[in-house]
C-alpha cells in the first residue's frame, strides 16, 4: 500500500510540474513507517553525508558507478531527508519493495543521517566536512558532528572516508571501531586566499587553540594542537599537488595508497578538489578501477546549482548555491581566480531551507571584492533580504555605482541576459531553486530531479 501510494503521487505531482521528490515518501511513511528498511535490505548502499559538497560528491560518485557498469539509482534531485530517500527506494523498487538495482548513491543531510544510517544500514559512508551552517536548525557545529556521529554508530558494517583535514570530521575516527579511509589536501590551495573566520579554531579534544601546518579554508589544513597532540591524521588518498588550476577544470596530483596519480577534475575551484578526492576515496572502498575513477572525476556533469552553466546567448552564467559563510569564501576564492571582467549576483532568501538567520553573511569577507574592483564590473542583488545583502556590500566598501538591487527574477534575469560580459550567480538554496527554474525555462535546462 504504502510503495502504490507514493507512486501515484510521484506521477500526479510530475504531471502538475511539481518534482514529486518529498511529499510521496512523507505518504508512504504515514502508511508504513519503518518502510526504507524494507526497501533498503537487499541494496548496497553509499551514504554521503556533511556540510558542503554533498551534492557533487554524489554526482561525481555516481558518474564512476556509471562507467564501471554497475546497476544503482541516486537521489540526484537533492531531496536528502527521510521522505525524499524513501520516495527514490520506491522508485527504484517493484510493488512489492524488491529492488532494481544492486547498489544505491544516497546523499544524505547530516541531522538526517542518523536516523537513515540506522534504516539503510550502508556499505560506505564519506563524511565531506563540518561547518557552521543554518544555526537556527543545526545549533552549533559540535551538534552537527554529535547527528552525523550517531548515523556513522548506526552503520556497524560501512567503511567509513574521513575528510582528514577537517579538524571535527576527523576526531570521528577516535569514536568508532569501523574501517577508516581518510582523504585530505597535503598543500596549500589558494595563493592570495580570502581571510576567514574559523569554525573550529580550538581543539576538539583539550579547547587549545590549534597550530597549523598550512591552511587550504575555513578551519581546514594541516592542524595540530601542541597542547595534547590531537593532529590531522595519515591519509590513504590525498593531493600532493595543484598543477592546474583553470576557469573550467583544475589538475592535481594525487598520491592513492602511495601511488601517484595525475587526476584532472572537471570542475573549477578549490572546495571542487575536496569533493573529488572523497570521491576518490569511496571507489577505493568499494573497489572500482582507479582508471575509471579517474575518467569519471574528468567527466561527471555537476549537479544543478552546484557550478551549473547557462547560456545567455553569447555570454553564459554559471550559478554556485551557497548555504554559509565557508561557501561563500570558496566562491569569492573562485572570483578571484578569473582574469576577465565579471558581473557578480547575489541571492538571498531566509525561507526555511535557506536558514532563518542571515547573520552569517557578517562573517563572509566581502570586502574581497572591492579588492577585485577593475574586475567585477556590476553587482546585482535580489532575494527576500536583497536589502540586507545590499547594506552587507555597501559596509564592504562597493562603489554604489555598481550595486543595483532587482525586486524579481524576471527583471534580474533579464539585466543578465542584456550583459555581454560572463555571470556568476551565488545564491541561497531557495532563490537558486526559484532563480533556476526561469532561467531553465528561459534558456533550457533539466529538471532538478532528472
Amino acid at each position: 500500500m504504502a510503495v502504490s501510494a507514493c507512486r501515484i503521487a510521484i506521477k500526479l505531482l510530475r504531471l502538475l510540474g511539481r518534482g514529486g521528490t518529498a511529499i510521496p515518501g512523507k505518504i508512504a511513511l504515514k502508511i508504513c513507517p519503518e518502510l526504507l528498511g524494507y526497501l533498503a535490505k537487499d541494496v548496497k548502499c553509499v551514504l554521503i553525508t556533511g556540510t558542503n559538497g554533498k551534492t557533487t560528491s554524489s554526482r561525481i560518485i555516481e558518474e564512476i558507478f556509471a562507467k564501471s557498469g554497475a546497476s544503482y539509482f541516486a537521489n540526484r534531485s537533492g531531496a536528502n531527508l527521510i521522505n525524499g530517500i524513501t520516495s527514490i527506494f520506491i522508485e527504484n523498487s517493484t510493488l512489492t519493495g524488491k529492488p532494481k538495482k544492486e547498489y544505491a548513491v544516497i546523499e544524505c543531510d547530516e541531522a538526517a543521517s542518523k536516523e537513515v544510517c540506522r534504516l539503510i544500514n550502508p556499505s560506505v559512508v564519506l563524511v565531506t566536512n563540518v561547518f557552521r551552517d543554518q544555526l537556527d536548525r543545526y545549533g552549533e557545529v559540535t551538534h552537527t558532528l554529535e547527528n552525523i556521529l550517531i548515523g556513522i554508530k548506526n552503520s556497524p558494517n560501512a567503511v567509513i572516508c574521513l575528510n582528514a583535514d577537517c579538524s571535527l570530521t576527523a576526531s570521528i575516527a577516535t569514536e568508532i571501531p569501523n574501517k577508516v579511509m581518510f582523504f585530505g589536501v597535503d598543500v596549500p590551495i589558494y595563493n592570495d586566499p580570502v581571510s576567514e573566520v574559523s569554525d573550529a579554531p580550538h581543539c576538539i579534544k583539550c579547547k587549545h587553540e590549534y597550530d597549523y601546518s598550512y591552511h587550504t579554508f575555513g578551519h581546514l589544513g594541516g592542524f595540530y594542537c601542541p597542547n595534547c597532540g590531537y593532529k590531522r591524521p595519515e591519509t590513504q588518498v590525498s593531493v600532493t599537488e595543484i598543477l592546474d588550476t583553470g576557469i573550467s577544470s583544475t589538475t592535481v596530483r594525487v598520491s592513492v595508497f602511495g601511488d601517484s596519480e595525475e587526476i584532472v577534475i572537471n570542475l573549477p575551484g578549490g572546495y571542487n578538489i575536496y569533493n573529488a578526492v572523497g570521491a576518490l576515496a569511496v571507489s577505493e572502498a568499494i573497489g572500482f578501477k582507479r582508471e575509471t575513477a579517474k575518467s569519471a572525476i574528468a567527466t561527471f556533469s555537476c549537479g544543478f546549482g552546484r557550478m551549473e552553466q547557462f547560456d545567455l546567448g553569447g555570454h553564459t552564467a554559471r550559478i554556485i548555491l551557497v548555504k554559509n559563510p565557508a561557501g561563500c569564501n570558496q566562491v569569492l576564492n573562485y572570483l578571484s581566480s578569473l582574469s576577465e571582467k565579471t558581473v557578480f549576483v547575489c541571492c538571498l532568501n531566509d525561507n526555511s531551507a535557506d536558514g532563518r538567520d542571515i547573520s552569517w553573511i557578517w562573517d563572509v569577507n566581502f570586502e574581497k571584492l572591492a579588492d577585485m574592483d577593475e574586475f567585477i564590473d556590476e553587482i546585482y542583488v535580489s532575494g527576500i533580504r536583497s536589502a540586507d545583502m545590499a547594506v552587507r556590500l555597501k559596509y564592504a566598501g562597493i562603489n554604489e555605482s555598481k550595486l543595483k538591487i532587482f525586486d524579481d527574477y524576471d527583471s534580474l534575469i533579464k539585466a543578465m541576459e542584456k550583459q555581454i560580459l560572463p555571470v556568476v550567480i551565488m545564491p541561497t538554496y531557495s532563490a537558486m531553486m526559484d532563480l533556476r527554474s526561469k532561467m531553465s525555462a528561459a534558456f533550457g535546462g533539466k529538471e532538478f530531479w532528472e
